[in-house]
């Protein structure tokens, strides 16, 4: 039997078939086509994307897995956190879809699976938890910049996170500064890889500081203010590059130095990372380095598992029916605040 999951807490639409651990089909539809002109996510309009998508994304995921509503035993989907509009339209597809073949539906913490999905590995793609072991989890993306200490299956410890801006918003806003197409973290990974990361000297915000939280506000005002005292700079394309790849190397360093400095806290031998900005192939190159050095294990999250997909929503229900429960009510609401500190609120 298996698991049908929908993941709609942002811009992507997803939907996802698990068995056993194993993915048979994972399909997601983006909409960076569509929020481009905008320069960022406009919340109703992704509401209505995943109206509009969600039927075709499912009968896709369905159709890839070659399986049947018949045989599908249970239903899950993102219950938060997100965009209100956004959870709602996936939230009620499964619930209403749950309904109609009288299934269990399980609601899911979107961080809680992304702490997950490093374990997600292979083509095709299968959980292997065999050899799962405490870990300091990094998760980073647009929204969201935090650090978990998970130790042992469904059982962690929120650590710390961003006070204002998350690391991928820093790249999005400093890439806008500079004139860049929206998404700009990704463009910025591409110029900063044939740029000097030397170049110009930007500040690591709370890199020192003994706790886990994040900073990456200021970070982006002296990105802000050095463009404004140099202007000439966005018309040279050579140093657009070192640009890119100062500000890049800012927010690694102070993501992997304390990443390192929290697992060391809590005295553990394993490192994950997931989310959209780990597809950063610098971040990925320099927690590799940084692991190596510290004799730790690291895991990351394949590329196409980094961003929101429902393979991850779909994996971590399952291993939460394997645990004994956890379902959700038919009637139950999104959760569009739901901190990672009480993932088990009903």
């Amino acid at each position: 039997m298996a698991l049908l999951a929908f993941e709609t807490s942002c811009d992507e639409t997803s939907v996802a078939v698990v068995r056993d651990g194993r993915v048979l089909s994972n399909c997601v539809s983006s909409q960076i086509k569509l929020h481009e002109e905008y320069g960022g996510v406009v919340p109703e309009l992704a509401a209505r994307e995943h109206l509009r998508n969600l039927p075709a994304v499912a009968a896709k995921a369905l159709e890839g897995a070659a399986v049947t509503q018949g045989e599908i035993r249970a239903v899950a989907a993102t219950r938060g956190p997100g965009l209100p509009s956004a959870l709602m339209a996936g939230l009620k597809a499964a619930q209403a879809f749950a309904f109609m073949i009288r299934r269990p539906f399980i609601g899911i913490h979107h961080h809680e699976a992304h702490l997950y999905s490093p374990w997600i590995q292979g083509l095709p793609p299968a959980a292997d938890f065999s050899g799962f072991e405490p870990n300091v989890s990094l998760i980073v993306s647009g929204g969201h910049t935090m650090l978990i200490h998970v130790r042992a299956e469904l059982d962690h410890v929120f650590l710390g996170a961003t006070v204002d801006d998350a690391a991928g918003e820093c790249f999005d806003k400093a890439g806008k500064l500079m004139g860049l197409a929206y998404p700009a973290g990704p463009v910025i990974d591409r110029l900063a890889g044939e740029g000097n990361a030397t170049a110009f000297d930007f500040p690591r915000p709370m890199i020192h500081e003994p706790h886990h939280d994040f900073s990456f506000s200021g970070l982006k005002t002296s990105v802000r203010y050095f463009i404004r005292d140099h202007p000439e700079i966005l018309n040279d394309s050579g140093a657009v590059r070192d640009l890119c790849a100062s500000v890049q190397a800012a927010i690694v360093e102070v993501l992997v130095e304390k990443t390192i400095r929290a697992a060391k806290a809590c005295r553990v031998k394993c490192i994950t990372a997931s989310g959209g900005v780990t597809c950063n192939r610098h971040l990925r190159t320099a927690l590799g380095e940084s692991c190596r050095r510290g004799g730790i294990k690291l895991r990351l999250a394949e590329k196409e598992l980094c961003t929101d997909n429902a393979a991850m929503i779909g994996i971590l229900a399952e291993r939460k029916l394997a645990h004994g429960g956890f379902e959700t009510g038919l009637d139950a609401e999104i959760m569009p605040n739901w901190s990672l500190e009480n993932p088990a609120a009903t």
